[in-house]
């Protein structure tokens, strides 16, 4: 089953946004994650609409963080890029008539429900200054040698 990147996506663009000095286009956004430029805008069209990035059309244009690195969390991002699904694993049925497996799904949501919400509300006490810290912390250790698209910190 394939694992839905878009949080891990988004973060990576948000933290090349977070370092760069002028804003950065789609095209450049999406360089970063070897994608198409489409799919960079309509992934941070969420974020737009939450005023958390903007951007502007023509020469000089681009995308830009708005909001504040140390109010801005994980959970903020998380429900932005519309809340993806946090385990790959689930019920084999939904509304399964045999008794058996009622009480494994019965068993199985529930430990699900609850792994989940602890993950979501840990996203909550990670901000994207606390990624940003952690990115520059790891910059100075290693440089540009381990990063070949990173820009210098700023």
């Amino acid at each position: 089953m394939k694992r839905d990147s878009k949080l891990s996506s988004v973060l990576h663009l948000l933290l090349h946004m977070a370092h760069s000095k002028r804003p950065l286009t789609s095209e450049e956004l999406a360089g970063f994650l070897q994608t198409n430029p489409v799919l960079v805008r309509r992934t941070l069209a969420g974020l737009r609409e939450r005023g958390y990035v903007g951007s502007e059309k023509g020469h000089g244009g681009g995308w830009v963080i708005t909001a504040d690195l140390r109010n801005l969390t994980l959970h903020d991002i998380y429900v932005s890029v519309g809340s993806p699904t946090v385990f790959a694993m689930g019920n084999r049925v939904e509304h399964p008539e045999c008794l058996v497996e009622k009480v494994v799904n019965q068993s199985l949501s529930s430990a699900f429900d609850e792994a989940e919400a602890l993950l979501v509300s840990r996203f909550a006490g990670v901000t994207l200054a606390d990624l940003a810290e952690r990115f520059n912390a790891q910059y100075a250790q290693h440089g540009e040698q381990h990063h070949a698209h990173v820009p210098k910190p700023g």
